[in-house]
């Protein structure tokens, strides 16, 4: 009984053996055949293109859209931080945020590396103690959500832009 047991386990290692040696040979003749192909180059000519007659009808070609992020919308009580900007804005109720700091020294810095690009950037105290940096403002929210969409499409750096709601 006991070589019967033995003999069937040399039997399986050998069996088992083959197929994986028979696996590496198989693996080995193939990699000739893909260094040919990788060597190998196809060359295409390309047909003029035939004058289209005024008759033809062309299908509209469609340029390709990124889907647009979602705008992320805060709600909270601010004040400016300064007294000017707080008449000036009266009346608005969406302001796109383009950038937020606990400090208002970083706040003020990036500020003023917003205003060569065009911006007209203002720096707004949030009630969490944020200092966020506005860039407009809008009584309409359609409009201000728009502005947002703008600014991460024209300046892609700004893609984290958002809407702050005034309370």
């Amino acid at each position: 009984m006991r070589r019967i047991i033995i003999g069937a386990f040399v039997f399986s290692l050998l069996f088992t053996g083959c197929k994986s040696m028979q696996k590496m040979k198989n693996e080995e003749a193939a990699e000739p055949a893909k260094q040919e192909q990788a060597e190998t180059k196809v060359f295409s000519v390309a047909e003029p293109e035939q004058p289209k007659t005024p008759t033809e009808q062309t299908a509209p070609t469609s340029t390709y859209q990124a889907p647009i992020k979602p705008v992320r919308t805060q709600t909270e009580t601010f004040t400016f931080d300064q007294k000017d900007d707080a008449t000036r804005y009266q009346g608005s109720t969406f302001f796109v945020i383009i950038g937020s700091f606990s400090s208002v020294e970083n706040a003020n810095k990036y500020k003023q590396e917003l205003i060569p690009q065009g911006f007209n950037p203002i720096v707004l105290h949030s009630e969490t103690g944020y200092y966020r940096v506005c860039v407009n403002s809008y009584a309409n929210e359609t409009a201000a959500r728009q502005r947002v969409n703008q600014i991460r499409t024209d300046f892609p750096k700004y893609a984290d832009t958002w809407l702050l709601i005034k309370k």
